[in-house]
């Protein structure tokens, strides 16, 4: 079969920056499982993983602009350190959950300076460019609850 889209597809993947450092990678053993055509990987991958099938392996390189977009400067801003009650150490690369007026985000400390804490809500890998190598481990049919709730169940 082949992937297109409410395809259930299994992959084993590698991804590395620019300059070759791995990013991520999916288990030994446990590949990544996602609805084709759900949006549940990047836009890009999924774009270039269109029409594969079971044993196919590609590399493949997305622009920032197929995957987690470029950095906006627009998304960092100083708050104060008094916004992090109860964390008595604020360090740069912390993680947390804010509350915004478009709901819930994940933002990441960019830098501490006194009083004075700068967070980053740009997702940690915008305005790369993300490089996979992926072994097509798997692709099957999605059940009709499957394509119901956009994902796969195990």
């Amino acid at each position: 079969m082949q992937i297109e889209k409410n395809a259930v597809v299994a992959i084993d993947y590698t991804l590395r920056d620019t300059e070759g450092e791995v990013l991520d990678a999916s288990p030994d053993g446990q590949p990544l499982q996602y609805l084709h055509g759900a949006g549940n990987i990047i836009p890009g991958l999924e774009k270039a993983l269109e029409g594969k099938t079971t044993g196919d392996d590609l590399d493949v390189s997305i622009p920032p602009e197929e995957a987690y977009g470029e950095r906006d400067d627009r998304l960092q801003q100083d708050v104060p350190r008094s916004m992090f009650e109860g964390v008595d150490n604020v360090e740069t690369g912390m993680r947390f959950q804010a509350q915004t007026q478009s709901g819930t985000q994940v933002v990441t400390v960019a830098a501490v300076s006194g009083d004075s804490v700068t967070v980053d809500a740009n997702h940690p890998l915008a305005g790369q460019t993300l490089n996979f190598k992926v072994k097509v481990s798997d692709v099957r049919e999605a059940s009709d609850e499957e394509i119901e709730h956009g994902h796969v169940h195990e």
